[in-house]
């Protein structure tokens, strides 16, 4: 039998008289990376934010490790072990790399909000600091402060502090949207380093990356899901080429 770690059952949500996510039953198997991808507008990033309780869902109940989790709050969520990526992890940017994950483990201890307490009683966190680094290529940049690194190498810590969590569910907000090639391969690697003994959903829309990492793709077209399964067989589908042709065509007609 298939191990579900999230599930979704007609999993709604309507803004005054519009459905943006549409009676969306999602299911992600322990241990893959499971890609949402779709069209502008399709409900992907609602859909990220009815599960990690941004939004509230209309109607629809919402499971993790089949408990349901759709009347709890974000940060009780959190601490089951789902972690958007985001969530924790818009870079403080004039803290250094390491400071940077290290909140990321001081949130873990519960000691999150102790900002007063001596940076040497935080020492201990450094080793761990250190390997979370290693593992995401910024071991060589830990001591420069954030605000000066790279595009790429801030998504990379993104992963870090996000990783620092512990989570049991990664959920990653198009991770590679606004990086040039070679940052994109890299991040690309990163994640699925990272995927090893965990679970990931991703919003993305790199078709590339995607094709190159995702276990399973669920496709969204209008809020409701239009076609599943390996990118072999998802990128074949008639209604998905269709669908990708429309949004492709009305952004070129928008152009002229």
């Amino acid at each position: 039998m298939t191990d579900i770690i999230l599930q979704t059952r007609e999993l709604t949500k309507s803004f005054k008289g519009f459905t943006a996510v549409s009676n969306v039953d999602l299911r992600v198997e322990r241990g893959t990376i499971h890609a949402l991808i779709g069209p502008n507008g399709a409900g992907k990033t609602t859909c990220f934010n009815l599960l990690t309780k941004f939004l509230t869902p209309t109607a629809g109940t919402i499971l993790f490790n089949g408990i349901d989790i759709t009347g709890e709050k974000p940060a009780q969520i959190a601490r089951r072990g789902v972690i958007r990526s985001f969530q924790i992890s818009a870079v403080f940017p004039h803290m250094t790399v390491l400071e940077n994950v290290r909140i990321g483990l001081q949130r873990k201890l519960g000691t999150a909000y102790q900002f007063w307490r001596s940076d040497r009683s935080l020492d201990v966190l450094n080793a761990r600091c250190m390997a979370l680094l290693e593992d995401v290529g910024l071991g060589d940049v830990a001591n420069v402060l954030t605000v000066n690194l790279p595009y790429g190498q801030k998504r990379a810590l993104e992963i870090a502090t996000t990783l620092a969590m512990e989570p049991e569910l990664m959920l990653l907000d198009e991770p590679t949207q606004g990086m040039g090639h070679e940052d994109v391969a890299r991040v690309t690697e990163l994640i699925k380093k990272v995927a090893a003994g965990r679970t990931i959903l991703m919003v993305e829309h790199n078709m590339s990356v995607v094709s190159s990492i995702a276990d399973k793709i669920t496709v969204l077209q209008r809020g409701a899901i239009l076609a599943e399964g390996p990118y072999e067989q998802v990128s074949k589908d008639p209604r998905v080429m269709e669908a990708y042709m429309g949004s492709v065509e009305a952004e070129l007609q928008g152009a002229h």
